[in-house]
């Protein structure tokens, strides 16, 4: 699939209806921006909400307490 979309002066550009409904992507959500050499990537970032239970074979509660706190710092 393939779209071509404008970027504004201020380098803003408007994501296309049906890729943002594919991979839900919504107002607030956050993007990671990748050079990848050929072109530019953006991927949807993943969230603290995402995170809940994803470390419970690695980490105790203690460290993923932490971890969480650093993180809902750095948003």
């Amino acid at each position: 699939m393939e779209e071509e979309v404008v970027v504004t002066r201020k380098g803003q550009t408007t994501v296309p209806v049906k890729l943002r409904r594919k991979y839900g992507i919504y107002e607030g959500t956050r993007l990671q921006v990748e050079d990848t050499g050929k072109g530019i990537l953006f991927k949807k970032a993943t969230s603290t909400l995402e995170l809940i239970g994803s470390g419970s074979k690695y980490a105790s509660v203690e460290e993923m307490k932490k971890l969480l706190d650093e993180m809902r710092e750095e948003e």
